[in-house]
């Protein structure tokens, strides 16, 4: 079977089963997704130092509310195209 066939027969369908069968799709494209985040930020993954930087920040108060960082990104940004 085709990736073709496939498309075809979903396309014929009763629109409850092509729901279904979409909701299990994403289900599956999540699962995958949720595996590869923990293997990232997992001891040794490609994300494992910056996690460990945001929690010894958090831990130190270094650590600001995300609300108050965009908050001042924003400004920056806004004071650039004023000085620009």
């Amino acid at each position: 079977m085709t990736v073709e066939d496939i498309k075809e027969a979903i396309a014929e369908l009763p629109k409850e089963e092509r729901h279904s069968l979409a909701q299990w799709l994403n289900e599956v494209d999540y699962d995958e997704w949720d595996s590869q985040m923990v293997k990232d930020f997992s001891p040794g993954g490609r994300g494992a130092a910056w996690a460990e930087r945001v929690k010894r920040e958090v831990a130190e108060a270094k650590a600001r509310p995300f609300d108050e960082g965009l908050a001042g990104v924003k400004a920056k940004r806004q004071e650039s195209k004023n000085h620009g």
